[in-house]
């Protein structure tokens, strides 16, 4: 099992779009061997003392935070489809993204602890 992570702020305005765009791009993501992938909208997003999620992508008023992670079958897995998703012109950023993908954050991880789902290592 192998973790993406993803911080993104997306304006509230642009809810439905967001989910409409996620949905799409999970489909995409499927057909490249990615076995789940969450999208959270922000719920409870508190302010912290030195650093939060608004903090770390330069939230504006009105924007909410989607909190996402993929998980695929290991890191040889994600990093094969990177190489072809990065040839797949469905992947190209379209002019009409429901969020600011500059502001985005992104991370690869792999899991040292997993509750309720079956682990391996990649």
């Amino acid at each position: 099992m192998y973790v993406a992570g993803f911080v993104i702020p997306v304006p509230e305005k642009n809810f439905e779009a967001y989910k409409a765009w996620a949905k799409a791009s999970a489909a995409l993501f499927r057909e490249y061997g990615c076995l789940e992938i969450v999208d959270a909208w922000e719920d409870n997003v508190p302010g912290g003392q030195q650093t939060d999620f608004r903090r770390a992508v330069a939230a504006k008023p009105g924007e909410k935070i989607v909190f996402s992670w993929q998980v695929w079958p290991g890191k040889a897995e994600m990093e094969a489809a990177e190489a072809q998703i990065a040839k797949d012109p469905r992947f190209d950023i379209p002019a009409d993204l429901p969020f600011d993908h500059r502001r985005l954050i992104l991370g690869a991880f792999t899991p040292i602890q997993v509750m309720g789902r079956q682990t391996g290592t990649g």
